[in-house]
């Protein structure tokens, strides 16, 4: 028998808690886990359920449809590992961080392929036994280049995109084709430093923190929904190189739980923002 987690989001309104728990309630179902919140600017509800134990779960749709709650909701067992194709260009922190903690169960995701615009990491990647795609680009070939991004998305039944510092500009039809369902880490505490070498813009103004942002991916560029952000102290006496360092630790921590989130069912887009259960 099997745990669940039920996700939705609906208007607001007095009443949503006692009626989606007296579902799960009235087919026997133990509630492991509940959080949610009330947005009371955009007047929206959100809620994740984890609950046990059942092997099937078709039979709670016509109960919950029946609330009218106006509800768009998903049910997933938790053992169900989301399918997720990484993405990344010359720098491979990020990548290999992913690919570690996949192999050693701390993420429960299946990665089956890693795509790059360089060829340099095929070897880490085949040494996980992740398929490597290099699909090289330039200004010319890039919609044919992104065409190819679809096809193994689709080819692969890809739930997630993950860019593990891809160095490309994503084009609005890849971003409206994977709406909110791809991930960037941003090495910028943002809106901060967007752009280029973030961390040199930041040595020059002498910051005392650095850090990075992982968000999801939109047509503007750096501007998409923040999902974590995280920070390390640094100080006037360390190069740019040595902010660098610190920061690329600072990605892989921030990229990873937001993967870890997404795989849990714990992030919702809520317009410009997100909502977070973790």
């Amino acid at each position: 028998m099997a745990d669940h987690v039920l996700t939705f989001t609906c208007p607001d309104k007095p009443g949503i808690v006692y009626a989606v728990t007296g579902v799960l309630a009235h087919y026997n179902l133990t509630i492991l886990d509940l959080q949610q919140f009330s947005d009371p600017v955009q007047k929206k509800f959100f809620m994740r359920v984890h609950f046990g134990h059942a092997d099937d779960v078709t039979h709670l749709d016509q109960p919950l449809n029946s609330l009218n709650l106006n509800m768009e909701y998903q049910i997933r067992p938790c053992a169900q590992k989301p399918r997720v194709m990484i993405m990344v260009s010359k720098i491979g922190h990020c990548l290999n961080d992913l690919l570690f903690r996949q192999r050693s169960k701390q993420l429960n995701v299946e990665i089956p392929l890693v795509i790059s615009n360089h060829p340099d990491f095929r070897p880490l990647a085949e040494s996980y036994g992740v398929a490597f795609h290099h699909l090289p680009v330039t200004a010319d070939t890039k919609l044919d280049q992104e065409r190819q991004i679809l096809e193994l998305i689709k080819q692969h039944d890809i739930e997630l995109v993950v860019l593990a510092r891809y160095m490309q500009i994503i084009s609005p039809g890849l971003c409206e084709a994977m709406s909110g369902k791809i991930i960037n880490i941003h090495h910028s505490f943002l809106p901060s430093f967007k752009g280029a070498k973030p961390y040199h813009q930041a040595y020059d103004r002498g910051v005392k923190i650095v850090g990075a942002t992982a968000h999801f991916v939109t047509a503007d560029l750096d501007e998409g929904p923040i999902i974590e952000q995280r920070v390390t102290r640094v100080d006037h006496s360390m190069s740019a190189k040595e902010l660098v360092d610190e920061g690329s630790n600072v990605e892989t921590q921030v990229l990873a739980a937001a993967v870890k989130w997404w795989s849990e069912q714990r992030l919702f887009l809520n317009g410009t923002k997100t909502v977070v259960f973790n």
